[in-house]
């Protein structure tokens, strides 16, 4: 766990009123916008050093456009994103390149997210070859080597291709190529979705390891709440382009108050048959709403058993309702008891 003396410092990485939309346009030879994906609309966020922040949603609730703007490899239509205190969407071309090497990702697919065509050695080895002041020619297969042993790969199995290492390993491979520039941040877009779940214990562990030895923080996204909660200490609950909860680790699994929360956490599977769960069964009905016209108001108001009129007509702020440190946006916002 980061030490508390670290947290208390500036945080590495600030986000204030993230905004991205995409335009939706018709026609051939005459295109007109006719609407816009609301794909993040208003996010606010801070990431520690030392720490990871998981963020959770369901699919389409706008995790992965959140991932690729905290790298820049977007631009926002509106909002900040702070590194070190420092705007990137405001430095020049140099100054990013430069800056992409303290915040790196790690990509969902370790099938597709590595090139079929290049050896081991070469993938990893590759961001030397974009920024090649990090490493001089003459230590970069030490530095590979290097790179390997530190996510528990064999050095010797450097000149092999991807495709003769199973699902786990190359997602090792792909965290040994986002550790190669000697990072701050990581962003990891659902990185174990893929594995199968004895893999995604190891590959979290690992990450686990390398953050203590490195000091490294992250951004840790997925739609597995069990997995977030496994490596989290912060986690933000996303749903259809805005946080609606943030708190630490006991606050949002043991006493969520947003009804999106709860609903989530009632739909995880209980391995135990006698373990008894929420004293309430909560199930959410119908599909999200499109982002290219949301409800007004309270954008989960639609499948909330909570929803009164003033849902309609006011947009709940994300705001602590009890001075807990614990804010979430529902005008309603009140803990289910556990059994």
């Amino acid at each position: 766990m980061p030490d508390p003396a670290t947290k208390a410092e500036r945080p590495i990485l600030e986000v204030e009123g993230l905004v991205k939309h995409y335009p939706v346009n018709q026609g051939v030879l005459f295109r007109r916008e006719v609407g816009r994906v609301k794909a993040v609309d208003g996010v606010n966020l801070e990431l520690r050093r030392g720490e990871t922040l998981g963020i959770v949603g369901e699919s389409g609730c706008g995790k992965s456009t959140l991932a690729r703007l905290l790298l820049a490899a977007e631009r926002p239509t509106a909002g900040s994103v702070r590194f070190e205190g420092r705007d990137i969407f405001s430095l020049s071309r140099r100054d990013l390149r430069t800056l992409r090497r303290r915040i790196q990702m790690v990509l969902q697919d370790p099938y597709s997210s590595l090139n079929p065509r290049m050896t081991v050695g070469d993938i990893v080895g590759e961001p030397f070859d974009i920024h090649p002041d990090v490493a001089p020619k003459k230590e970069r297969r030490a530095r590979v080597n290097e790179l390997l042993e530190l996510v528990g790969l064999d050095p010797d199995h450097v000149s092999r291709y991807p495709h003769q290492f199973s699902g786990g390993q190359r997602q090792r491979v792909g965290i040994a190529r986002a550790l190669a520039l000697r990072p701050d941040v990581i962003v990891c877009d659902e990185p174990v979705s893929a594995l199968d779940v004895s893999v995604q214990a190891q590959v979290m562990n690992l990450l686990d390891d390398l953050q203590r030895e490195l000091g490294l923080s992250y951004v840790f996204i997925a739609h597995d709440l069990a997995a977030v909660r496994h490596i989290s200490d912060r986690v933000a609950v996303m749903y259809l382009g805005k946080v609606v909860e943030t708190g630490d680790q006991t606050q949002i699994y043991e006493h969520p108050t947003h009804p999106y929360t709860q609903a989530l956490l009632a739909a995880v599977p209980v391995p135990d048959p006698d373990a008894q769960g929420w004293t309430e069964q909560l199930t959410l009905e119908g599909e999200p709403p499109s982002p290219i016209d949301p409800p007004s108001g309270c954008r989960f108001r639609t499948r909330c058993w909570k929803a009164r009129d003033v849902c309609a007509e006011e947009e709940p702020a994300l705001v602590e309702r009890d001075g807990s440190g614990h804010p979430s946006a529902c005008h309603f916002a009140e803990e289910t008891a556990r059994a």
